[in-house]
């Protein structure tokens, strides 16, 4: 089958990828279609370390093909989105409805696929960028079949992440400021999220000004090119200021930017060693900086939830895929996501 297969010196499309059979409580599904994100490319480029060779993708939709043992949530011919969280479901975590913080959840990279008879890594419990793959059950979560499979797919990482950090890590009220800074995929939904939440101003700041349209179609009263006129727009400051990018001088910005009992949100990946400083005395006023995973996400709630919003018009998922590409366009579609010609290009196959 095919699948997209990093070796640690280059990616590639390739026809010879073969998975396994889905074990006890373990789901095959057939992959629809996977949105490409920056999180893809950071495995590549090093900024998140990860074992090689790898199969890609982390954001997909597709059709249940077989079950294993003991799995009865869903069953073939089930349309699913799929999550990266493999929790265990058992630990004091996972009981406390925090499954992103299962330890199990969290570096134990398993190898399902085979090429040449060497294993290969699956990426984020998930490797969306193959025809089929196979996840743990808890990561597949039953979806309508009147959702059409590219917007499916971004529900499992960019939604999760961006309107998960607004509605369950950040928890903005109604009547209140937030800042996103970068309005890429993950800007987006939170701009989105915060929109859902019924925030009053929401000031997109990214500095490609082609982004605005788009920007304010997701719901920013306000887009600037940089953060400087902020304060214009908020002078005593923000509630809430996302930090979406990864840029460790976007995070000082965001702290900065804070009024009394503001809260950081930082979402974007920063390499593994990267380092930012703020100033100790200006978080005396009840500041907070939150770091936040997968959008402090339950999926197996939160996707159907979010599936609900979209049904009513309240999420936007089709507006986000910008664009479709065949997997053997692979290269097209990191081309335009690098240049910032595309939210979220989506694969299918």
């Amino acid at each position: 089958m095919r699948g997209v297969v990093f070796d640690g010196k280059q990616i590639q499309v390739v026809d010879d990828l073969e998975v396994r059979e889905p074990g006890a409580g373990e789901v095959l599904v057939a992959i629809s279609a996977a949105g490409l994100c920056h999180s893809d490319l950071s495995v590549v480029d090093g900024t998140i370390p990860f074992p090689v060779p790898v199969v890609l993708g982390h954001e997909g939709a597709g059709v249940v093909e077989a079950v294993g043992v003991g799995v009865t949530h869903v069953a073939p011919g089930d349309h699913v989105a799929l999550s990266t969280l493999a929790n265990c479901g058992t630990c004091a975590e996972c009981d406390r409805g925090r499954p992103t913080m299962c330890r199990q959840a969290i570096g134990r990279p398993g190898k399902p696929f085979t090429r040449g008879g060497q294993p290969v890594y699956q990426f984020a419990s998930n490797s969306a960028f193959a025809e089929r793959t196979v996840v743990k059950a808890v990561q597949a979560v039953r979806i309508p079949e009147d959702i059409p499979m590219p917007s499916a797919a971004l529900i499992g990482c960019g939604v999760l992440t961006g309107v998960g950090a607004v509605l369950n890590r950040a928890r903005v009220g109604q009547g209140e400021s937030v800042v996103v800074i970068g309005t890429g995929g993950i800007g987006l939904n939170v701009i989105q999220g915060a929109r859902i939440a019924g925030a009053s101003r929401i000031v997109a700041v990214d500095a490609n000004p082609a982004k605005e349209e788009a920007a304010r179609k997701f719901g920013a009263t306000d887009f600037l090119k940089s953060t400087e006129g902020v304060r214009d727009l908020l002078p005593t400051g923000a509630d809430h200021a996302f930090e979406c990018v990864g840029r460790v001088e976007l995070v000082r910005q965001a702290v900065d930017l804070l009024d009394r009992h503001g809260q950081a949100i930082l979402l974007g990946t920063a390499p593994a060693t990267a380092e930012a400083s703020f100033l100790v005395s200006s978080m005396f006023l009840d500041k907070s900086i939150l770091g936040c995973r997968y959008g402090s996400s339950r999926p197996q709630r939160d996707i159907p939830l979010y599936t609900q919003f979209y049904r009513q018009g309240r999420l936007l998922l089709d507006e986000l895929v910008t664009r479709t590409y065949p997997v053997e366009d692979f290269e097209k579609a990191v081309g335009d996501l690098e240049a910032g010609r595309v939210a979220r290009g989506v694969l299918t196959f």
